[in-house]
């Protein structure tokens, strides 16, 4: 066949429970994947195996497979997912059992060899490729279930299994990755969190899972089953295909993608082309998730009304100070009031209130029942929306590296026979990428209006760590030639002030007419450990969107004719 059909039907843990179903019963597949890993969701892996060293897997996966596996197996599609986390083998093992249980006979290989050995992490695991995945596909598997791969290698490795590619194939495993980066996030890429919602055909109320068509060169058209909600354009596309990246080479055990060479094209109504994706050889060392428990938290939360909310807010800290210690407190006031309004929560700031330590009393009730006293003694008006409760443990997510070749790739086929999977036999080391400036950053020569910046682009952002993305499209060509002048890393601290102390790389990437910032250190220990508001800088494209500014008056719309 020239056409591999991979749909995808989880972008997260805790995704759609009823994916899995409406994608096989939706239409045409030949390959089904599910995506269940992320850097918090290992965290939490890593602790239900300190509960139960049988877990380490995600067990929603087990209870979506139970209602589709025989579905599944009628129609001739094959199940590949990441679900396997911490613990591949074990979940091999619970889906072999579940189809005992339903008196099917099914063929499982796994993937393993992607956790390290770290005595001082609670977890630590190299992203591996999808040659794993490939080698139990050619052996015949109904499912496989790996650990920790590239959230790509999911559609990746049945692309290889498909086609014959071999890790010369560079440009056709580029295409693939990228196929794959696009679907793996669910309905991200089918209008979900989508800039533009309001003018999709359903709102945005329920988009439908993505497919990824992909061809024997490695190019692909992204669609999605017929009658299923949201929408798929170039837009759309380019939305998910800026989340979670940085440089223009977007890095994977088995290549580069060249994420400056995408080619979009609409290829009719929920159907866009993805060509022309360039591949080089990838790095000589793997990435490696590190998970460590940092310490315990909690958090309060206090209402400030009215009148002198700076002065009440620095009461509260002062007293809060003296009865626990200024260790590890942090404060944040979110100025939510508004001048002479007419109700108590449009009048009302909040001022949020966290405490981070080592020691799990000092954390919990020492300072959760310390903030409750304040109650009757405190700012007038005082109240908080939190009750008083126990510490949290959180954890700190570091990225490492380890060679290629110090990694022991296994695939273990359906009839238990584990197969080594030998690394690139060519790598090149990653060059440091050249940083771009906008053009200009002085003040325009032109006719100005001013209006939200987001009536003219589109935004996505993420997390990477400790880091986040911030990738801004245009919607014309006419908007994005006033675009990659103007936006800068200088006015991008000027609309978003914090990121103003922080290290920001600018890459253009004009085939998408977009530009990417990675923002240095914006979210600190990452996910599990940010006390931001916005700890996975999700919102952050939407803010910077929000911002009014100095717009080209002839530029009265964004939105392509």
């Amino acid at each position: 066949m020239t056409v591999l059909r991979v749909g995808n039907a989880s972008g997260f843990y805790g995704d759609r429970f009823a994916a899995w179903r409406e994608m096989l019963d939706g239409g045409e597949l030949d390959v089904l994947t599910g995506d269940y890993l992320a850097e918090l969701t290992m965290l939490i892996l890593g602790r239900d195996r300190l509960r139960d060293p049988s877990l380490g897997y995600a067990k929603t996966f087990l209870r979506q497979l139970e209602g589709c596996l025989g579905t599944a197996l009628d129609r001739g599609v094959t199940l590949v997912t990441n679900a396997g986390g911490l613990n591949p083998a074990g979940l091999a093992a619970a889906v072999g059992a579940l189809a005992d249980r339903l008196g099917l006979t099914v063929r499982v290989g796994y993937v393993e060899g992607d956790a390290l050995a770290r005595p001082d992490a609670l977890t630590a695991n190299a992203y591996l490729g999808a040659f794993g995945i490939a080698a139990c596909l050619d052996a015949g598997a109904d499912v496989v279930v790996t650990g920790r791969v590239t959230d790509a290698s999911l559609a990746v490795g049945p692309a290889i299994a498909r086609f014959g590619w071999t890790r010369d194939d560079l440009d056709a495993l580029a295409g693939a990755t990228v196929a794959g980066h696009l679907i793996e996030c669910g309905a991200q890429v089918t209008g979900g969190n989508y800039s533009f919602f309001t003018e999709l055909p359903d709102g945005g109320h329920r988009p439908g899972f993505p497919i990824a068509e992909i061809h024997r060169d490695g190019s692909s058209v992204l669609t999605k089953h017929p009658g299923t909600g949201g929408a798929v354009t170039v837009e759309t596309v380019t939305a998910q295909l800026l989340y979670e990246v940085d440089t223009p080479a977007y890095l994977g055990p088995d290549v580069v993608a060249r994420l400056d060479t995408v080619a979009l094209t609409q290829d009719g109504l929920d159907r866009v082309r993805v060509a022309g994706v360039r591949g080089t050889p990838p790095p000589p060392t793997l990435k490696v998730g590190v998970n460590n428990l940092g310490g315990f938290r909690n958090s309060m939360t206090f209402v400030l009304c009215g009148l002198d909310i700076p002065a009440k807010a620095a009461l509260v800290r002062g007293q809060l100070e003296e009865a626990v210690g200024p260790e590890g407190l942090e404060f944040t006031l979110a100025r939510t009031d508004h001048p002479d309004a007419a109700d108590t929560e449009a009048a009302s700031a909040l001022l949020h209130v966290h405490l981070r330590d080592g020691d799990k009393a000092r954390a919990g009730r020492a300072f959760s029942a310390a903030a409750v006293e304040l109650a009757l003694a405190s700012y007038p008006g005082c109240t908080l929306t939190t009750l008083p409760g126990d510490a949290t443990p959180y954890g700190v997510f570091t990225a490492d590296t380890v060679p290629q070749d110090a990694v022991a790739h296994l695939a273990v086929l359906p009839d238990g026979v584990p197969v080594p999977v030998a690394p690139p036999h060519v790598t090149r080391p990653v060059e440091s990428p050249a940083r771009q400036r906008a053009t200009t950053t002085g003040a325009p020569a032109y006719p100005t209006r001013r209006g939200p910046l987001g009536e003219l682009v589109g935004a996505r952002s993420g997390d990477k760590g400790g880091d986040a993305n911030l990738g801004v499209w245009a919607r014309t060509d006419a908007t994005w030639a006033w675009l990659r002048g103007w936006l800068s890393t200088d006015r991008l601290a000027e609309l978003l002030p914090e990121t103003a102390p922080l290290t920001v790389e600018r890459y253009e990437l004009p085939n998408l007419r977009a530009v990417n910032f990675v923002l240095r250190g914006l979210l600190g220990p990452g996910v599990a450990g940010s006390t931001r508001f916005d700890p996975q800088a999700k919102a952050l494209g939407e803010l910077l969107r929000s911002r009014v500014v100095e717009l080209p008056a002839d530029l009265l719309t964004g939105r392509p004719a």
